[in-house]
């Protein structure tokens, strides 16, 4: 007779198809979850979608969105730039789905990071408990007591701005936030029956650990992985905006609004579009990060 573990983790993938049945009932959920994946689909195909290289530049800067011209006026030749051009003649529309290879790579990867190294810390501190719980403990609140982008430019400063600090500056920042919920729910899915018996037989710590509390936090870190994502986004954005972990040419979208400030009155298209894609891709990370916090909630 199987324990109650492995019947958990068999119907791991009923559970999951659950979800995403959940998420596609759901309107809102629905729309973030598809813009989503429009991102996502953007950051792996945008090299082929691109009609032009992130630093190819056009002698007329500053043109206006030419498609919307077009619209206005028939007689309009061309739409070579769909969200026009800015100061240096880059289309911004290349620049903005190219942006979205450069989110993924620094928010995506940096938060996966924090969220590996974080769940593996919140479930060894919260099984074991005791001393190394409370030592622990109470040096990731030292890291919570600081604001994200405070700590982020702190780090920086010693860091240096290079692509790999941005990434070491995210794990730390969301490391210990990961690590605060995993504990708390190992503190108490390791007090369950099948844990208890699953000592009994003389499982390692390593088994327990991944094989029998891991598949019962997962539904809380899916929640909680998609919200640090989504503030990755700012945060990545944030020190691009302030000319940290970027630096021109690149795609940033938080560079790009810092660029387009000087330009607004007269093109504030450079402004907008970036502008737009960091707003809506937060909302849809956080409208799908809703929808599966509640079904979570229902399931429990």
């Amino acid at each position: 007779m199987a324990h109650p573990a492995a019947a958990e983790g068999t119907h791991f993938p009923s559970r999951l198809l659950h979800t995403l049945r959940g998420l596609i009932s759901a309107p809102f959920p629905l729309i973030g979850t598809l813009a989503f994946l429009g991102f996502l689909l953007l950051a792996i195909f945008g090299h082929q979608i691109a009609p032009y290289a992130f630093d190819d530049q056009d002698f007329d800067a500053r043109q206006p969105p030419d498609c919307a011209l077009r619209v206005l006026n028939p007689f309009q030749q061309g739409c070579d730039h769909p969200f026009g051009t800015d100061n240096l003649g880059q289309d911004v529309y290349s620049r903005v789905i190219l942006g979205t290879q450069e989110v993924f790579r620094l928010a995506g990867l940096g938060t996966l990071l924090a969220v590996i190294i974080g769940t593996t810390i919140g479930l060894v501190i919260g099984y074991e408990g005791g001393l190394l719980d409370e030592v622990v403990a109470r040096l990731l609140d030292s890291f919570l007591a600081m604001p994200a982008l405070l700590l982020a430019l702190v780090l920086l400063g010693s860091l240096g701005d290079a692509e790999n600090s941005l990434f070491l500056v995210l794990i730390i920042v969301y490391a210990p936030i990961v690590a605060r919920v995993v504990r708390s729910n190992v503190l108490e899915i390791k007090t369950r029956g099948f844990v208890e018996a699953a000592q009994l037989r003389g499982e390692t710590r390593f088994y327990i650990l991944f094989r029998e509390i891991l598949p019962s936090v997962i539904p809380a870190l899916v929640v909680e992985a998609s919200l640090r994502f989504s503030y990755g986004i700012f945060l990545v954005a944030s020190l691009g905006f302030l000319g940290i972990g970027a630096h021109p040419p690149t795609p940033n979208w938080g560079l790009m609004v810092s660029d387009a400030r000087t330009w607004y009155s007269i093109a504030p298209w450079m402004l907008e579009y970036p502008a737009g894609a960091i707003v809506t891709l937060v909302i849809a990370v956080n409208l799908m990060s809703d929808g599966i916090r509640k079904l979570v909630q229902r399931s429990n």
